[in-house]
This record gives structure tokens, sequence and C-alpha cells, in this order.
């Protein structure tokens, strides 16, 4: 059975026994969980606003999008509890006041949805942001924990639970390797932005793995279980996996280079005949570069490219010289591992941008007639 932490026994430092009915104690645990939780459906969820609303670096917490399978969960805080188990020395759980008042750590990210499971698209949605998420570092629950060498991986549920593609589902369940649940920037967070996580956000508490796609940061997380294999849970073991260029299929996990321009905006007039093009490049192990061409040229040209922040997106600058009339640029992200962004028909293919330029005097005149 798994201590609780701040209820008379410490298992932070206690050397608790190993058994095989910890499990099960934490299905019973689970169901009580569900007892203390209703789903909330909304009828809509907020979509992510276009490339060139996306100014800032770091992305407040409105133009962030939301996305749900099943429904928000509506979570108790006072009963909530978090659960690690499975694989380890000394399984746990926590209650949230008891995690906040461990050591916390706070990490600037790209936030990136894969999209829809159903429908895997062959264009870029460009659903991502850039946040600070602040929480416990997860390897220091494990290092409470102490995963057992025959642990290969750690599986996360949330409270979220109900009906998806037509299916029943008793719970949202990922999992991740254990050398990623490892690593340093990984969190279980109570904040985003300096704010507590809102229940649309998957408050009070949920997991982020930084560097890969949203779908592996389990949401209204309630539960941590180590194990030797991977996980049953429908959105592990069925979707969010994609072909292998190798053969077979693979995990939804490392995101891919990709970028987007937020300046110029679409159609708009540019004063030229020098036309600074700007926005933002990310992935998993970060952007060695960003190129710029004018659509149907063959010519790349290199953009100062800033470099990255934690996980964080990288801004990206370049002026550009074209010719008077309407004009198309695109720009494409070279990650630092060599992978170069689909310049079509992916998800995250590259950028292309239609917009006029303009001589100066005309841009004069644009500009006093916008400000009558």
């Amino acid at each position: 059975m798994p201590k609780e932490i701040g209820r008379g026994t410490s298992s932070m430092s206690t050397n608790e026994s190993r058994n095989e009915s910890s499990l099960a104690e934490s299905s019973r645990v689970g169901r009580a969980q569900n007892e203390c939780v209703t789903i909330y459906r909304p009828s809509q969820h907020r979509e992510a606003p276009p490339p060139h609303k996306q100014q800032e670096y770091i992305t407040h917490d409105t133009l962030l999008f939301e996305e749900m399978h099943m429904g928000i969960a509506v979570v108790d805080i006072a009963k909530w509890r978090l659960v690690v188990d499975g694989m380890v020395e000394n399984p746990f759980s926590i209650s949230l006041p008891e995690l906040c008042a461990l050591p916390k750590l706070s990490v600037v990210a790209f936030h990136e949805c894969y999209g829809s499971p159903l429908r895997p698209s062959d264009r870029n949605i460009w659903r991502v942001g850039n946040v600070t998420w602040t929480g416990v570092p997860l390897k220091f629950l494990l290092n409470i924990a102490q995963p057992l060498g025959s642990a290969r991986y750690m599986w996360s549920e949330g409270l979220d639970h109900g009906a998806f593609a037509g299916k029943k589902i008793t719970c949202y369940q990922k999992d991740v390797p254990l050398e990623k649940a490892m690593s340093d920037e990984v969190l279980v967070a109570y904040e985003v932005n300096s704010e507590p996580l809102r229940r649309e956000r998957g408050g009070p508490v949920r997991l982020v793995v930084p560097g890969w796609f949203g779908t592996n940061s389990t949401k209204w997380l309630w539960r941590l279980s180590f194990q030797a294999q991977r996980a049953p849970g429908i959105f592990a073991s069925h979707y969010y996996n994609r072909p292998n260029p190798q053969g077979g299929i693979q995990p939804v996990w490392e995101v891919e280079p990709n970028s987007m321009i937020i300046d110029p905006s679409p159609n708009a007039k540019v004063v030229g005949p020098r036309v600074m093009i700007r926005g933002w490049a990310w992935s998993w192990d970060g952007i060695e570069a960003v190129q710029i061409r004018q659509s149907g040229k063959s010519e790349w040209q290199q953009a100062e490219t800033k470099p990255r922040q934690d996980f964080s997106w990288q801004a990206f600058r370049h002026f550009i010289v074209l010719p008077k009339g309407r004009c198309s640029v695109v720009a494409q992200a070279i990650s630092r591992s060599g992978k170069m962004q689909p310049l079509e028909n992916q998800r995250n293919c590259a950028h292309n941008v239609d917009f006029e330029v303009i001589v100066e005097s005309e841009g004069r005149i644009h500009q006093i007639t916008d400000s009558l």
C-alpha cells in the first residue's frame, strides 16, 4: 500500500517493503479519486490564434490553445492526492499542499498539440504556445520512490474519463521511458506563467514533458506508476502513434522541427524593397538554423536565430529584398540534429505567407490613411 506523506508516517525516509499488491491498492485509490471528480464537457474548446497573433515570447494563457479528449475533470482539491507506485522501493502518495512545499523549478517551454489522433493532418495547424511551467521536478519524486532496475516506463494517469470515438475510457493513460522521466526538465506542475493551473489547463496538477508533444503531458494527474512495459491505455497503445520510417509504428513523443512567420501578416501591405521577416521556430532538441526564401525561388537565405532558453521556441528574423507587388515568402527550420522541416503535405510543413510589397511613398500614404 502506498504510504501517505504527512499522515503519521514519512514515506520520504521510510524504506517501504515492495509487494505486488501495490497496483491493486492503487486501483482502489483510483476508484476513490474518481468519486470526488466530475467531468465538465464544454460545447467547444479554444483554438490557437493564427501565427501573426503570436507576437509575444511568452504566450498569455488566454491565447494558449485548450484541448481535451473526454471533457474537463473538476477535482476536489481537498481530497486530491498524487499516488506514486508500481515497481518502486517506496510507493507513496502526497497531497497538494505537501507537493507545493517541495523544491520547485520553473521551465520555459514550447507547448504543442500533435493534432487529432482520429484525423491526422497533412497541413500545419500551429496549435502551439510558449509558456513558463512551475512545479516539482519529477526527478525529485523519483528519488523518493526509487524505481527498481526492472522498471522501464513511467505510466501517467489523469482523472478525466468517459467516451472517446465511441469507446468507453476509464482514464487518460500515457507513458514515457524511464530515461525521459529522469530528465531534469520534466515537472509535476501546478503553475503556468506564475498562476495556478486552471481546470481547463489540467489543474490542479499536470505532468509536463518539455520538448514532447502535449499529449504526453497528462492533465488532471493523479497517478504515476513504474512498469516494465508500455502502458495498455488506448491513448498510448492505439492513438498517438505514427508510421516509423524504418518500419512499424512509433509513439508520438519528440516534437520535430517546426516554425511560423509572425510578421508580415497575411495580405499585409509592407514597405519594400527590404522587408523584415520574423517568427518562431522550435524542436525537441532545439533549432540550429532557420532559412528564408521568396516562394518559387531556389536560393535560401540564412536568418538570425536567437538561442534557446530551456525548451523555449526561438525567435528568428531576416531582411529579404523583394520586388514590388504581390509576394510570398517561406521559412524552414533545421533542428540541431539536422532534421529539416518539410516544405509541404505534412503536419509540420513550412509556413508560406502572402503579402504586398509597396514603395516607400505608397507606404506613407497607406500609413496616413490608416491613421485617419
